[in-house]
Formats: structure tokens, sequence, C-alpha cells
């Protein structure tokens, strides 16, 4: 069964923030995500830590 952790990060640019971390190739929950807040996928996948 898949866990889910969300963990709540302040940075001080949001828009700065999403533009680097989508550099690095993660991807963002447009659900969760809007000016205020973003929410960051991370998954590992079956077999790795």
């Amino acid at each position: 069964m898949a866990k889910k952790i969300f963990v709540n990060m302040p940075v001080r640019d949001l828009d700065k923030s999403i533009a680097f971390f989508t550099k690095l190739g993660f991807a963002f929950n447009p659900r969760f995500t809007d000016q205020n807040a973003a929410c960051m996928i991370m998954m590992s996948l079956p077999g790795r830590s």
C-alpha cells in the first residue's frame, strides 16, 4: 500500500521555488497549488530507497 506524507515548508518566494524545483524535474499537483502554496510531487519507485 502506498503511503502519503505531506510536509509543509515555508519559502520566501513561491514562484522562484516552483521554478527551481521544476528545473530539477519535479512536478506539482495543480489541484493543491495556487498563489499561496504548492504541492510538489515526490515519489520513490518500488524497490528503491
